[in-house]
């Protein structure tokens, strides 16, 4: 079991203006707690006890809050001067990555998943990369992947063309460090489009099939929702 992990904590909350102002979208409050603070303390769970942060909009509210140290685990920052989009900011925290293989979390979806079983799974299969995907009874707001009997990634989905129960990217994934770094990939693109779906065919992509808690805060509707469902949550 590998003790690091990324999370893209750079986001503006663009469509939660008005009602999360003024913050990062990591850090709009869940009954008073920062949603990063969910998301580390579930790492913590895992026994993961190095984070690399990516940070860009209104970073020094994350730094001032949690600092160096949060509940055993090391934190270190990456900042993106601009944005370089999901994957342009996984490949710079990556740099500080001293593992073979690393977790990686969207910074506005909490995802109660085993990440023991995720890395098992992901060296089991051999995968380049395993994706977390979380099965939704209406996938048409998400878009979904398909996966064969072996459970190796075999097509996306656009939402636009879905209707009913679908497995979505959950937004966490686990890695192979090397084989990422290796790819002479761009300062800036994003991880779902320009990466997973360029090599999906060509390299050991695998889907781990999750029905655990999930919930991605990035609406109003759902962040509205999130101040009783995170309730259930042991962190």
């Amino acid at each position: 079991m590998i003790n690091e992990a990324i999370i893209l904590a750079g986001g503006f909350g663009t469509r939660l203006k008005g009602v999360v102002d003024e913050v990062p979208k990591s850090m709009a409050l869940i009954n008073n707690k920062p949603f990063l603070e969910y998301q580390l303390n579930y790492l913590a769970h895992w026994g993961i006890n190095h984070v690399i942060l990516s940070v860009g909009y209104k970073a020094a509210l994350i730094k001032d809050y949690f600092g160096d140290t949060f509940n055993s685990i090391r934190l270190e920052y990456v900042e993106e001067k601009e944005p370089l989009g999901t994957g342009g900011a996984i490949k710079k925290a990556m740099e500080k990555v001293m593992a073979y293989s690393v977790f990686v979390l969207n910074g506005d979806t909490i995802f109660d998943i085993s990440l023991r079983r995720l890395f098992d799974f992901r060296k089991t299969k051999g995968a380049s990369i395993s994706l977390a995907l979380r099965f939704v009874p209406d996938a048409g707001r998400y878009g979904s992947i398909k996966i064969d009997s072996d459970a190796r990634i075999i097509g996306f989905v656009e939402k636009a063309d879905l209707y009913g129960e679908e497995f979505i990217n959950g937004g966490v994934y686990c890695i192979d460090t090397k084989y990422f770094l290796n790819k002479n990939l761009p300062e800036k693109f994003s991880i779902e489009k320009d990466f997973f779906e360029k090599y999906y065919e060509t390299d050991q992509f695998y889907g781990f099939k999750c029905y655990s808690f999930f919930m991605d805060i990035g609406t109003p509707e759902d962040y509205k929702k999130a101040q009783n469902e995170f309730r259930s949550l042991p962190y």
